[in-house]
């Protein structure tokens, strides 16, 4: 392979990094499904029996393990709306609806996110009619609806809080002697609703068994792609966030050996998720007939009298830092951008200081850009004037190659003395750009899957028009404008850029705006607008390098 073909795939290697980081390298998701092999325990199973966590674990593990597993499959749908009363939250950020049928979330209506950009578009609602029958908010005991072997009673009214106001509802059930009190405390200002779930023994026997907490959705994306999806997400101690959206695998069912500090599902832009005080929750989640239900189990075991309190925190909202930062167990955590997630936060927070004060989502690109184009100006800088010093010394390059073309050590030699006359460093063209690529991803990934951006307009519509155009930088750009000419950028950036030595690479070269712009057609126009103005300042920069070298 010659020179210029080891460049011409280091430059193809760099775009195909650029672009497609997430299409040629998918993140790999680790789902951990228990088998009679991967033992678990619970703290009160250890402690009731006397042996110590240390002694015969892995033999309580296992038997704990057998027990959850023979349980089954959560229970199907049969939640029936029309069998409670329903009582009605309403506060500045959502709208929410429970039956007094076991506390079972009928709908949540985000007021402040639409479904699209449409005048008369609904506000999203986290529980759909096919959710519903799968009883969102659920208490399952040994994988049992409660909602529907229950005799239940609720105290309280439809509530309507402002300003940080909270408001209780208390519900209260009997199955058959084990009684179990709910305590859902709604607040105005947050999206979390909190629990104080209290489990009493009336019987004259001893009661053990799992009690499960639940959520269900039809998912949390109108229209899937490739760029947002549905997954169902949780957060171990050591394992650290896992993210699973292969429905295919979702079936067979995910039931992590070891317990769960979290776990819920979520996309791009909303969650849904269950956050249990005690840190003996397993978490078992299946997609079935269209829907993502996710259960957290805790084991129980009370004698005749005795009562046992769970303290829970559910969080049904958009995923943003100030909202998720509040929330115990690093539910912060579920704001995930990928592998280099390190420099896609502070690239988002960045963004939104810039919108502070520009109230535009494409302005605050555009500044975001520029700063980034600063920051490394004087990297580009050196390696647009190492890329003009090799076009100069081209033409001897080639006289060399020609000379010592049957002599390749000699050819090497005579090369090296040429870059070191001249002051040239071969790699110095390529290196300063390579540092950056890491950035470049990182703000990939911050745009994509930023909840800042959905919905937010740039330009509305076609100026002097009623066209929509620019109304939602999370969305393709419905004209495909912007690709056009992000791609006329590049074509015009090449242009300045020195030419390649090689005329095959040089037409391959051409082609790349081409090939980029049918890429770029379905992307996210915020990201189409991030790199047009990327290609647009590293354009003047060229041209002003060339005029200073």
């Amino acid at each position: 392979m010659n020179e210029n073909w080891r460049i011409l795939l280091a430059l193809g290697l760099t775009m195909v990094v650029l672009v497609g980081w997430n299409l040629v390298f998918p993140p790999q998701q680790t789902v951990q499904n228990e088998s009679p092999s991967e033992p678990s325990v619970t703290r009160e199973q250890q402690t009731q029996t006397g042996v110590s966590p240390e002694s015969d674990q892995a033999e309580r593990q296992s038997a704990d393990l057998a027990s959850r597993q023979a349980e089954g499959d959560l229970p199907g749908s049969d939640f029936q709306a029309e069998q409670g009363r329903r009582i009605r939250v309403e506060t500045p950020l959502y709208q929410a609806t429970i039956n007094s049928q076991g506390g079972i979330l009928e709908n949540f209506i985000l007021k402040r996110f639409d479904e699209t950009i449409q005048e008369d578009s609904p506000a999203v609602n986290l529980v759909t009619p096919e959710s519903l029958a799968m009883a969102p908010l659920g208490i399952l005991y040994n994988l049992k609806p409660t909602w529907s072997r229950g005799d239940w009673s609720i105290s309280g009214n439809d509530l309507h809080l402002q300003n940080q106001e909270e408001g209780v509802l208390t519900l209260r059930g009997d199955l058959d002697g084990l009684i179990l009190e709910r305590k859902i405390i709604f607040k105005a200002d947050t999206y979390q609703i909190r629990e104080v779930l209290k489990v009493f023994n009336q019987t004259q026997t001893q009661t053990s068994g799992f009690l499960g907490q639940t959520l269900a959705s039809q998912g949390l994306v109108a229209n899937e792609s490739r760029y947002n999806r549905t997954h169902m997400i949780y957060f171990q101690e050591d394992e650290g966030l896992e993210r699973e959206d292969d429905v295919d695998d979702l079936q067979v069912g995910l039931q992590p050996a070891q317990p769960v500090k979290w776990a819920g599902i979520d996309s791009n832009y909303f969650l849904m998720a269950i956050v249990p005080t005690s840190s003996d929750a397993f978490l078992k989640g299946v997609f079935e007939q269209g829907i993502y239900r996710v259960s957290l189990e805790k084991n129980l075991s009370l004698q005749p009298g005795q009562e046992e309190e769970l303290r829970t925190t559910y969080f049904l909202g958009p995923k943003k830092k100030a909202l998720l930062k509040p929330v115990p167990k690093n539910l912060e955590a579920a704001i995930y951008y990928g592998y280099l997630n390190v420099i896609a936060k502070p690239l988002v927070s960045m963004l939104e200081f810039f919108y502070s004060y520009v109230g535009n989502y494409g302005l605050a690109i555009l500044l975001l850009t520029l700063v980034v184009k600063i920051i490394f100006w004087p990297l580009t800088h050196k390696s647009y004037k190492s890329m003009e010093k090799m076009k100069k010394i081209q033409p001897m390059m080639k006289d060399l190659k020609e000379k010592y073309k049957d002599d390749r050590q000699r050819m090497n030699q005579e090369l090296m003395q040429l870059y070191k006359t001249y002051k040239v460093n071969p790699a110095g063209g390529c290196l300063p750009m390579l540092l950056q690529i890491p950035v470049f991803i990182g703000l990939y990934e911050a745009l994509l899957g930023s909840v800042a951006l959905r919905h937010a307009p740039f330009i509305s519509h076609v100026p002097f028009t009623d066209i929509v155009w620019l109304a939602d930088l999370a969305a393709k750009d419905p004209l495909y404008i912007t690709p056009v000419i992000m791609g006329l950028s590049m074509f015009l950036q090449q242009k300045l850029s020195p030419t390649a030595g090689d005329p095959m690479q040089a037409k391959i070269m051409m082609i790349m705006p081409l090939f980029l712009t049918f890429i770029f057609l379905n992307f996210p126009s915020g990201l189409v607008v991030y790199f047009f103005a990327n290609n647009m300042i590293s354009i003047l920069q060229q041209w002003y390098t060339l005029r200073n070298v």
